[in-house]
């Protein structure tokens, strides 16, 4: 199995999606670490960091790179539902800190050591989201789609080098993640929404493949190349679901 005896490091481990890929990995065999606020009772072991401030990320950054890793799998993530004025400050600095600026000061801590053995392997996982800018996901769609970005670039500058990027990007997972705002818009705009168990597992599949872009969820893939070179259109698309969350904020 690819993943056996693979030493593993995964951000954000502790959740509803993180701890399902952790069993699967552990289950083939990996030595699987979790970086994340609290203990994840799953892995052999949990590091205990804040990636929502520089302190914080720093001290992760540190820690990690004192180890060889095989994997590193930026999954951690967080989320606003709302009009953008009304995010807070504080919230904004740590949506772009947890979604974005994490995975790419981990990478750099992780990748002298994979460039040295010449080989290693680092996992972004984003969202639809990144590649469809939602109106009222403001700062979580701008962010992985900086994420889809630095995955194609990194990408790129390690042609050569033995270390693979993969960026996957799920739609809607019916996860803790999401508020009970997030679920009453799902609810009114009939939004599909995947169980983590599935995207779990598409995801170790991604891994296990060492897939470049994996865009889970149809209609949504095409959407994806759709926005990409018809953005208009895909505007008229999303712009009754739009008016549907203005009138929830209206209320």
């Amino acid at each position: 199995m690819p993943f056996r005896n693979k030493d593993i490091l995964i951000t954000g481990g502790a959740g509803g999606l993180g701890s399902l890929i952790c069993r699967q990995l552990v289950a083939e065999g990996a030595r699987v670490t979790v970086l994340d606020r609290v203990d994840s009772g799953i892995a052999a072991q949990t590091l205990k960091h804040d990636l929502g401030s520089p302190e914080g990320l720093e001290a992760a950054a540190a820690e990690i790179s004192r180890r060889n890793w095989d994997i590193l799998v930026n999954l951690a993530g967080i989320q606003h539902f709302g009009p953008f004025e009304a995010q807070s400050p504080g919230h904004l600095y740590t949506s772009y800190m947890v979604n974005l600026v994490a995975p790419a000061r981990l990478s750099q801590a992780v990748l002298p050591g994979m460039k040295a053995r010449g080989q290693g392997h680092i996992v972004n996982v984003g969202s639809i989201f990144g590649s469809i800018n939602f109106a009222h996901f403001v700062t979580y769609s701008s962010a992985k789609a900086g994420l889809r970005g630095l995955s194609q670039a990194l990408r790129r500058e390690l042609s050569g080098a033995g270390v693979d990027v993969t960026y996957v990007a799920p739609r809607a997972v019916r996860t803790a993640l999401n508020s009970p705002a997030v679920m009453e818009f799902a609810r009114l705009t009939h939004m599909n929404m995947d169980e983590p168990e599935r995207i779990a597992a598409r995801i170790v599949r991604a891994m296990r493949q060492r897939r470049r872009e994996v865009y889970l969820g149809f209609p949504e893939a095409l959407f994806v190349r759709l926005n990409a070179i018809l953005p208009d259109l895909v505007d008229r698309a999303l712009s009754a679901n739009d008016r549907k969350a203005r009138e929830m904020f209206a209320r």
